[in-house]
């Protein structure tokens, strides 16, 4: 089993670290940590990589991961990703930019496959919100199985990570992996 020591280590680092780990060919692995965030980022990439993840709490935080699966990936070319930098589409326009944000996201809800991955960033990560007309719809995707990433740094500069009400926050390294891994991306915003 290979450690890895990531204490004291910036996000997206831990993850980034791991990721190395997994791609040399380890199956099995141990991630030690030292904050609740790391934990989050870490387990969530490798459950996403075919993973079994167990806990250990010392004086850190051991995560203790073994593969068990191939990652879940479709052949047929048809996993996207979205990712959104503005709750509206478009420039302001006196309300219809949301009006077309709310359509676009539902449109998306609707579809047969939706996307893989939506990520907010920048003014994005306010469809998070309770109070975004998006954010139920944006539930909606998550149920289907959408990954709904929401920019950490980003809520943290508006001062609203305690108020996000739908996915995960997340990390750059996190969401560039899901937008840049999908066979197709768009980008709004």
């Amino acid at each position: 089993m290979k450690k890895i020591d990531t204490r004291g280590l910036e996000c997206p680092k831990p993850v980034i670290k791991t990721k190395e780990a997994v791609d040399s060919g380890c199956s099995e692995l141990c991630v030690i940590v030292d904050n609740e965030i790391a934990v989050s980022n870490v387990t969530r990439f490798l459950e996403g990589q075919g993973f079994a993840v167990t806990r250990e709490d010392k004086e850190w935080i051991e995560l203790v991961g073994k593969r068990t699966q191939a990652a879940d990936k479709k052949a047929n070319g048809s996993r996207y990703a979205v990712l959104f930098t503005s709750n509206k589409l478009g420039a302001e326009s006196g309300g219809l930019g949301e009006v077309l944000m709310k359509a676009y996201v539902g449109t998306l809800a609707e579809k047969e496959e939706p996307p893989v991955a939506v990520a907010l960033m920048n003014d994005g990560v306010k469809m998070a919100l309770e109070e975004s007309s998006v954010m139920d719809t944006l539930g909606k995707l998550e149920a289907k199985g959408t990954s709904v990433l929401v920019c950490g740094t980003c809520t943290k500069h508006f001062g609203i990570t305690d108020m996000v009400r739908v996915g995960v926050i997340s990390n750059m390294f996190e969401i560039t992996e899901a937008v840049f891994s999908a066979d197709k991306y768009i980008v709004i915003g």
